[in-house]
């Protein structure tokens, strides 16, 4: 049985897509959701800052909250009642943060996005993601990102 319902976010669309999946899920489950952003730790969240100067893990933080603010607003208005949703911000090396998250909250499947970026290693799922799915203790969905209708519209055949 699912209860418990972990999705990663960042802000891609990919990702707050995942979120809208997960919330889905959840509300026919009648599972609670953990909707959890990981801001950059250790030596990149050190040059942000020196880059970005003073006050910087300030911001990033501030739009953490914002981010988790608007996914948890997406996800109530999927169907899942607010006292089943609750949102955490952590700093760290995000696949680090989100398997750590799965054991101790513990989730019975993490949610997470198809990354935006793609590489030629890994053409599918980001090195987070992959990461997560190669160590996750527990099922890992990856959610696709939505395939505009239009985008296939005037073409043959259709999506292969």
């Amino acid at each position: 049985m699912i209860e418990r319902v972990l999705v990663a976010v960042d802000d891609s669309p990919e990702s707050l897509e995942a979120a809208r999946t997960a919330a889905r899920l959840a509300r026919g489950w009648g599972a609670s959701v953990r909707v959890l952003t990981v801001i950059e730790g250790g030596v990149v969240g050190e040059e942000l800052e020196a880059i970005g100067g003073p006050g910087t893990s300030e911001r990033r933080a501030e739009g953490a909250r914002r981010l988790l603010d608007h996914v948890v607003a997406d996800v109530h208005g999927e169907g899942v009642p607010a006292a089943s949703i609750d949102m955490m911000v952590q700093t760290g090396v995000p696949f680090r943060r989100i398997l750590e998250q799965a054991r101790t909250w513990p989730a019975d499947v993490i949610v997470m996005a198809v990354s935006h970026r793609r590489e030629v290693r890994s053409p599918y799922v980001g090195s987070e993601t992959e990461q997560v799915l190669e160590f996750s203790q527990c099922p890992v969905l990856v959610v696709p990102a939505r395939v505009e209708h239009r985008r296939w519209a005037g073409m043959s055949g259709g999506p292969t």
